[in-house]
């Protein structure tokens, strides 16, 4: 080869070979979140899945990828919303939004890994089978939510003495509703309470049954712990605060945002795990061989601004008990 010619050739091999070793580098890993709500998650969620990703070593638009889908609520898109995040090869499928989320994606896929986040007992549910081996492809955290709503019932009975009536508000969509609605008519037998529940489906539907309460002059109200109310958050609390009710939630995201109390496990906690369990997934591990994780501890939080407000005076021996109070 002539000098001319071997140099043309170094030139040519100089520009192609980094175009060439570009080509080479691996894609950043992708994971999908699927959720019931939103697409764009609430920011107690993202903040948590971002936190437990960090713990292993991800981060969003750095060394991964994050396709979000969401059913805003209509829950017969989320198959359909599943399979799009399947077609695009995500790695892990996390969900968001109570067990509806996480049966959808466990429908779709018997492969890819799915990571659920606070969702009530999911051994009972079918969900997984067992909490220490889970097996398959579905792994994540309980929440232990509904199964709380026995003492969220009692410290709404704290508030409102007799003979007045308690009410509920439940998901007419959640899987499971004719249950939730069973075990909390029993827990208000076991008190000597009368209750009424009423189910909702979306924002109207929850102005609606306020609506009801206040004609059947009942002064408190228990929320379940789904996403639906969740998603509504601000509205359940205003609505609280016009009819000058107590209302007891499932979550202290109410209580902070105006609500009276609440009683449960952190849901900002049952997210960072989620994001955990996700990065340990994409780093090698099997989410059949990850325990699904309990909660250990549950507060109570009372904000003594809205009990003045509504004109509730909250008994000191419940004040003495609470982890959080905003005065």
């Amino acid at each position: 080869m002539r000098r001319r010619e071997f140099i043309a050739f170094l030139s040519t091999a100089a520009v192609a070979w980094p175009l060439t070793v570009r080509g080479q580098q691996p894609s950043l890993p992708m994971i999908g979140v699927l959720s019931s709500g939103p697409a764009k998650l609430r920011e107690d969620q993202s903040d948590g899945l971002r936190r437990g990703l960090k713990e292993t070593g991800f981060l969003e638009g750095e060394n991964l990828n994050v396709v979000y889908r969401g059913a805003d609520g209509h829950y017969d898109r989320l198959p359909a919303l599943a399979a799009e995040l399947i077609s695009q090869s995500v790695a892990v499928i996390a969900t968001a939004g109570g067990p509806v989320a996480a049966f959808a994606a466990k429908s779709a896929t018997k492969t890819i890994p799915i990571v659920f986040a606070a969702v009530a007992d999911p051994v009972k549910s079918g969900l997984v089978a067992s909490l220490n081996r889970p097996g398959g492809n579905v792994t994540g955290n309980a929440g232990l939510t509904i199964e709380l709503d026995a003492k969220r019932l009692e410290l709404l009975s704290e508030l409102v003495p007799k003979p007045r009536v308690l009410g509920a508000l439940v998901n007419a969509n959640r899987p499971g509703v004719e249950a939730e609605e069973e075990d909390l008519l029993e827990a208000a037998k076991n008190l000597g309470r009368e209750l009424v529940v009423l189910r909702t489906a979306d924002g109207p539907s929850i102005e609606a049954a306020f609506d009801t309460l206040a004609k059947r002059n009942i002064a408190g109200f228990l929320v379940g712990a789904d996403a639906l109310f969740n998603d509504h958050r601000q509205q359940v609390v205003s609505l609280a605060a016009r009819y000058a009710m107590a209302g007891v939630y499932p979550w202290r995201e109410y209580v902070t945002a105006g609500g009276l109390m609440s009683y449960g496990a952190n849901l900002l906690e049952g997210y960072r795990l989620s994001g955990l369990y996700v990065g340990r997934i994409l780093k090698g591990e099997k989410p059949a061989d990850l325990p699904v994780i309990q909660p250990e501890t549950f507060d109570l939080a009372i904000n003594l601004r809205t009990a003045k407000m509504v004109g509730f005076d909250i008994p000191p021996a419940v004040i003495a008990r609470a982890n959080e109070v905003i005065e």
